[in-house]
């Protein structure tokens, strides 16, 4: 019998892929333009709506074509094969291997910060031998591989709630909190820095349809993945709300403007320096399970690839245990040519650019799905497939394509740069599309 995740495996999966350094470091950049607590907080909250439109969508997409492979496996039978091909191609490379290997190096700086007085850390080395080991475990077994998921990622919860409520206790004059929008706010959220604002708080929701890599191998996947998708991206946006609530609270907007670390700027304030190393060595746990996430669900891409391409075959061979062995031990691999060589940085500046692309013309596609199911009413008494359907229908793909739309137009006007290389990327994947297809296309 092969066995197979649990929807709570799933749900971890989400929350891990969803939570790493974005929400840690993206706030003193923000509030270098933007000064109002409550137009930070509207933007997490922008940036939480978009992505469970997002998941609303996506849930029905999931339960309606339950297999491995996410966008790859939406857009090839959305729209043409080609459209899956290139979308796959960049979530290897873009999506999964290069944002593993910057959250594992991430993590060996928080922990050389944190220890690296007392026991001296080689960075480099430290991040190879950790995305190594997780490779191992997570190219094992589908037990192994989910244990590993519920406990890093469980306790990430737990530390986030921890810290939260630490910092709440220990703050003796609190900063002022406005929950409610002040005068020149409304100029604030019509402004260009709230677009460009925006842009990396949508980066740090990336990870919501993570669950879809794995559909395919999640038990009763169409009446599981639209639990685990809402349940998943809500909680994040929870957390996410929790947190940036608890940095302006804790530390003068003065304190953390331009700053990377505000979880250790917060710590450091609140609990002194003891609570700075304290607040290091946690996120460098935090960020075990969204590593971990990521090589869980990054190798079904190439899973399904090669069961769909024959030049690709001997990444759908799985181990006796119904593991892709080869695939994920290729994820694995590839961060780690990213972090020995470090060219993944020059990847991640138009990374947001390509992968919400695929995201909005996955969204785009429920409409396809329904215009399809019009076509084919005749087929069922009532017109209307069963099982889930996204709710509030079409409110949530519109929202969250007009959010996108938005996004992407403003980083195409003001980063071309960005996205004339993302456009590049895309025109290579289907140059090998169309080599892959003329050669290996299988029967």
């Amino acid at each position: 019998m092969t066995h197979k995740y649990t929807p709570f495996n799933a749900v971890a999966v989400v929350i891990a892929n969803m939570v790493g350094t974005g929400v840690f470091t993206s706030l003193g950049y923000q509030l270098l333009d933007i000064q109002s607590s409550f137009v930070i907080l509207l933007l997490w909250l922008t940036g939480g709506i978009t992505a469970l439109c997002g998941a609303l969508t996506y849930a029905e997409l999931a339960a309606r074509m339950p297999r491995s492979g996410g966008e790859y496996h939406f857009l090839s039978r959305l729209y043409h094969p080609c459209a899956g091909f290139v979308s796959g191609w960049v979530s290897l490379t873009v999506g999964f291997a290069a944002p593993t290997a910057l959250a594992a190096m991430t993590m060996a700086a928080y922990l050389d910060s944190s220890i690296g007085q007392l026991l001296p850390l080689n960075r480099q080395l430290f991040a190879v031998l950790l995305v190594a080991g997780l490779t191992l475990v997570h190219g094992s077994s589908h037990s192994a591989s989910g244990r590993l998921q519920n406990w890093f990622t469980v306790l990430k919860v737990l530390l986030i709630v921890v810290f939260v409520i630490a910092v709440s206790t220990a703050v003796a004059s609190p900063q002022p909190l406005n929950v409610l929008p002040a005068d020149g706010d409304a100029a604030l959220v019509a402004s260009g820095a709230f677009a460009v604002s925006l842009i990396y708080v949508n980066y740090a929701y990336t990870g919501w349809n993570s669950a879809t890599y794995l559909s395919g191998e999640i038990e009763n996947p169409q009446r599981s993945l639209p639990l685990v998708l809402i349940v998943g991206t809500a909680t994040v946006v929870v957390l996410y709300l929790a947190l940036n609530a608890t940095f302006l609270r804790a530390v003068p907007v003065e304190a953390l403007q331009g700053k990377i670390e505000i979880g250790v700027v917060v710590a450091e304030h609140s609990f002194g320096p003891t609570g700075a190393l304290i607040m290091g060595g946690a996120l460098s746990l935090l960020l075990v399970s969204t590593i971990s996430a990521m090589l869980m669900a990054g190798p079904r891409v190439l899973q399904v690839m090669g069961e769909d391409f024959r030049l690709f075959r001997l990444l759908a061979r799985k181990n006796r245990r119904g593991v892709p062995r080869i695939a994920v031990s290729v994820q694995g691999a590839l961060a780690i040519g990213f972090i020995v060589t470090s060219t993944f940085e020059s990847v991640l500046v138009f990374s947001g650019f390509i992968l919400g692309l695929s995201s909005l013309a996955t969204v785009l596609g429920i409409f396809i799905l329904r215009a399809r199911d019009r076509q084919q009413a005749g087929a069922e008494q009532d017109g209307h497939p069963r099982g889930y359907r996204t709710w509030l229908y079409p409110l949530p793909p519109l929202i969250y394509a007009a959010l996108m739309l938005w996004t992407l137009g403003f980083i195409t006007a003001t980063r071309p740069t960005e996205a004339g290389v993302a456009a590049a990327v895309i025109m290579l994947g289907v140059a090998g599309y169309l080599v892959t297809e003329r050669f290996s296309r299988q029967s």
